[in-house]
């Protein structure tokens, strides 16, 4: 579970809080509201595309790798590793559940995990290996018969500094700014990891590539709205308990992972329009009526911006979302009930 206390604490001494800091009076009167009405998809998207930072390169070769396998009861766990860039692999684990083969291949779901402030902690949280139980849903999904990936975000587990000057939330800082100075940002550079994720796991031949998914939890919530619009691939995604709009990070001033701050966009949209461009793939998810990050009032304000997305592109019954009352920032029962119903209905 992302613990906010961890998230501020790191973002105190961070370039986004020192630069919150020094806000003018001038700055703090700019409205806090998208256009009323975003416009039409083609152009949001195109925009979208210019704030996270340009066109995506020609994709390289992947030169997947296999470096470790493990039998587990029912499954398998394979540690491997696939290029997203020239000069940058991507360590992950695969889950594939006894009885899927190429002869009798299952629906794929890539598993973004969470932030918490644990960098020492990325695939190996998910994949049942370590951190918290309740975020085991890796394990929970290949028991449902589902091949799993599970990769590393840049910034953890084995995608600290490579040559190790910087430690865990100093690494991350350093990385959005390196994006930032190169015209982009954090989450273009997510964006482009995940869609080299999605390159690996379809061509798996244990996996039918036309039925995949994804899923995450706080940060890994914001990378599935991320990655959506960009990733036709993805029949079915789901998030859980992340979904700050930028109308509630000023009201609130909530700091957020890096993943969250697109430069510029706000002009055009708020992030409910970055999810409604996933229309009209399938898409759910879900959000704790306590939850601090993702205040619930522009959280429900955000559900039937998306819903009107949705039936723009005449899709309405493809959304989905449940906030649970009383909960906070967790997976619940109920919260992962709905996730399961979801992949069930659309990957099945």
């Amino acid at each position: 579970m992302t613990q906010p206390t961890h998230r501020r604490a790191f973002l105190k001494s961070s370039a986004l809080f020192a630069g919150a800091s020094a806000v003018t009076s001038s700055s703090m009167a700019m409205s806090l509201e998208p256009p009323d009405e975003p416009a039409d998809a083609a152009e949001l998207r195109a925009r979208l595309l210019e704030c996270l930072g340009g066109d995506w390169p020609e994709p390289c070769e992947l030169e997947p790798g296999v470096t470790r396998e493990e039998q587990r009861k029912g499954y398998r766990l394979l540690w491997v590793d696939y290029a997203v860039e020239p000069g940058d692999r991507v360590p992950a684990i695969l889950m594939i559940p006894d009885g899927v083969t190429p002869a009798s291949p299952a629906a794929g779901v890539a598993l973004w995990h969470q932030h918490a402030g644990k960098w020492h902690l990325g695939k190996t949280e998910p994949a049942g290996l370590a951190g918290d139980r309740m975020h085991h849903t890796g394990v929970a999904l290949v028991r449902l018969g589902y091949v799993v990936l599970c990769p590393d975000a840049l910034c953890f587990e084995q995608r600290g500094d490579p040559e190790g000057r910087l430690k865990g939330g100093d690494y991350e800082r350093y990385e959005f700014l390196r994006q930032v100075v190169q015209g982009r940002s954090m989450a273009w550079k997510n964006i482009l990891d995940m869609r080299r994720a999605v390159d690996y796991l379809s061509g798996r031949p244990e996996v039918d590539p036309g039925r995949l998914g994804c899923y995450g939890h706080s940060m890994g919530s914001t990378h599935t709205w991320l990655v959506g619009p960009w990733e036709p691939r993805l029949k079915c995604l789901v998030g859980n308990c992340c979904l700050p709009t930028y109308r509630a990070i000023h009201r609130h001033k909530l700091l957020h992972c890096f993943p969250n701050f697109i430069p510029g966009f706000h002009q055009y949209g708020d992030t409910p329009d970055i999810a409604g461009l996933i229309a009209p793939r399938a898409l759910h998810l879900n959000f704790g009526e306590k939850d601090a990050g993702s205040p619930i009032g522009e959280v429900r304000r955000g559900m039937e911006r998306i819903g009107q997305a949705y039936a723009r592109a005449g899709a309405a019954g493809r959304f989905t979302w449940f906030i649970e009352p009383g909960a906070g920032h967790v997976l619940s029962g109920k919260m992962w009930r709905k996730a399961r119903e979801t992949f069930g209905k659309y990957l099945s």
